[in-house]
């Protein structure tokens, strides 16, 4: 025999859930303002929030059996009551965000939706987390509604977190409209596969994204490198000028192997060359560059004056000056504006001690870009060497104003000083 159930009313449920309504409005903002905290990305994510509304519950609620929808409170909790969606600029920022969560708070369920077979779904992507509310989130003394206030909070109330890319995010914004709001019937095949291409190339857009991301970090990591090692050994020859510097070239190892970039785009060549270059293998670096000079794909003078550059610094790794000098000189004639080519020039001016040709490459980079400290210094140096010492204290104070702080800056104004001190 069945038995009979009294399910509540619609009316008795919304008010009920109404008023729980109030209470997790609270809730959700503590755990935002708490998660908002914790989660460190760059770019800094976008968080959105809301509580379920009450038609989206009830609908909800009908699919349910009978006694399931029924509860001592009269509130039957499901699991995405409250919700928190963290948007990211990168697919791998879901990740990072994934391992955050679930380093700082008790995870219920994991699950990474996104089923290209399901056409209800065409290929929706999202990571969902229900996570435990955290008991310093369980404060709502702020309401002043006391009956509200002191609402027991269910024990399985959790708090559900989706994290998205961003296109992920502006597909999920429109597929209610295309998709669950509509119903499919047998002759939408052309329509499905509309919504399908939009949404495999939303997918491959992230994938690009994330593709010229990784690219990115590890040119300017390389970069980076390479540059600190061509200011590290203008500062060997500049202390010691009569030092003969090994070519790193004997660091090399099978240095006749071609890269695997040499065939591929340009952007992996120099990526190979400023790797070879980092690793000591100059042959190599400077062999691509001239590959990519020589490549008919090469010829806009924005990527011209950068091989220059590049290769002008490899040169001056073999401390083959003259070479280096003709490639910064090609590079700032390809790109007027290019100071660090015309300063990388001032600086092998100085290892070869031509101090006035020196300051003159000094001063036509810090005409384009005065904020920079190394310039400044690399010319207090050179007027030091031509002993106008009031010159060049000028510009070693100009360059520490700057925040440059190395033992060779403080060395040199300690020098000046004592100068001045002695009356020179």
């Amino acid at each position: 025999m069945a038995t009979n159930i009294k399910v509540p009313g619609k009316d008795v449920i919304r008010g009920n859930y109404e008023n729980y309504r109030k209470l997790f409005s609270v809730l959700l903002k503590n755990i935002q303002t708490k998660i908002t905290g914790e989660i460190q990305l760059n770019p800094k994510p976008v968080y959105k929030s809301r509580i379920k509304s009450f038609d989206s519950y009830y609908s909800k609620l009908l699919r349910l059996k009978p006694k399931e929808a029924v509860e001592e409170n009269g509130l039957v909790c499901l699991t995405d009551m409250m919700g928190i969606r963290i948007i990211c600029a990168f697919l791998e920022d879901i990740s990072t965000v994934e391992k955050q969560i679930k380093k700082t708070y008790e995870v219920k369920e994991i699950e990474h939706k996104g089923n290209p077979q399901n056409i209800r779904e065409f290929g929706y992507e999202s990571t969902h987390i229900l996570i435990k509310i955290p008991k310093e989130c369980l404060n709502v003394d702020e309401i002043e509604d006391e009956n509200i206030r002191n609402l027991p909070i269910p024990e399985n109330l959790v708090c559900e977190i989706q994290v998205r890319t961003i296109l992920q995010d502006a597909w999920a914004e429109v597929e209610h409209e295309l998709i669950y709001k509509q119903e499919f019937n047998p002759f939408d095949g052309p329509l499905r596969r509309k919504l399908a291409s939009v949404n495999a190339s939303l997918n491959l857009a992230d994938i690009i994204f994330q593709e010229i991301r990784d690219y990115q970090e590890k040119l300017q990591k390389e970069v980076a490198e390479r540059r600190t090692s061509f200011y590290e050994q203008a500062d060997i020859v500049t202390d010691d000028e009569n030092k003969v510097l090994k070519n790193k070239v004997e660091e090399t190892k099978d240095i006749n192997r071609i890269s695997p970039y040499v065939h591929g785009t340009i952007d992996d060549m120099i990526l190979a060359a400023i790797h070879a270059h980092n690793v000591g293998n100059i042959p190599e670096a400077i062999k691509i560059y001239t590959m990519i000079l020589e490549n008919d794909s090469a010829k806009e003078n924005a990527v011209l004056s950068v091989i220059h550059k590049h290769r002008g610094m490899a040169y001056f790794a073999q401390n083959d000056y003259e070479k280096s000098l003709d490639d910064f000189k090609k590079s700032s004639e390809y790109d007027p504006k290019s100071f660090r080519s015309i300063y990388y020039e001032g600086i092998v001016y100085s290892v070869i001690g031509n101090n006035d040709a020196a300051i003159d490459c000094f001063n036509r980079s810090l005409e384009i870009n005065e904020f920079q400290s190394h310039a400044l210094f690399r010319r207090a140096l050179a007027y030091y060497n031509k002993n106008e010492n009031d010159k060049a204290l000028s510009d070693i104070k100009a360059a520490e104003s700057l925040g440059l702080d190395s033992d060779e800056c403080k060395a040199l104004h300690k020098k000046l000083v004592e100068k001045f001190d002695m009356g020179m």
